[in-house]
């Protein structure tokens, strides 16, 4: 019962966040959104266990997924300011100003997988999961592995909308979440 109240309440601030995309079935926001408040079940139901038997191969993996995801999140939001220039003027009330790119980003990180951000999620839900993994806790990652997955699809119909074929020839070349794999 206490986790329920921790979430709804820790849920507020996703919420408000949130708010200008949570009825926009068509946005990537909405399902980001989902992915999100999963991720913080995932926390409420495990921190307790972040470093109990720390030489597990759970955790070590756990750990190995945690650091994936700092290393694909920390240059992917470099690269969004840097290469991709966002502007506020790029007309789209549902973007967050940092997600209003007007230049592709094709280098770094970039070059082998489109959704470096949403990847970061989705090695963070799993190595959240991996703490401590209950059946219900690998169904919530793996819904919330659904709603990243989602999440990049919608977005990549909106960057086609942007962009053009160059974004189009740049699915050929890259993947969404795994360098060479997936």
């Amino acid at each position: 019962m206490t986790e329920i109240i921790l979430w709804c309440i820790l849920s507020i601030p996703l919420v408000f966040i949130s708010r200008r995309n949570l009825f926009h079935l068509k946005h990537h926001g909405l399902y980001r959104f989902f992915g999100w408040e999963c991720i913080l079940w995932l926390i409420i139901n495990n921190y307790k266990y972040w470093f109990e038997n720390p030489l597990g191969s759970n955790q070590i993996i756990s750990w190995v997924f945690l650091i994936y995801s700092l290393y694909l999140v920390v240059p992917g939001v470099i690269l969004i300011k840097k290469i991709g220039k966002p502007d506020p003027v790029r007309k789209d009330d549902t973007l967050y100003s940092f997600e209003k790119t007007t230049e592709m980003i094709e280098t770094g990180v970039y070059k082998y997988i489109r959704h470096p951000l949403y990847g970061s999620l989705l090695f963070l839900s799993w190595g959240i999961c991996l703490k401590n993994p209950t059946l219900d806790l690998v169904i919530v990652t793996i819904f919330s592995s659904i709603c990243f997955c989602i999440t990049a699809k919608v977005e990549e119909a909106e960057n086609i909308g942007y962009f053009g074929d160059k974004y189009t020839d740049y699915i050929k070349r890259s993947r969404m979440f795994v360098p060479y794999i997936f």
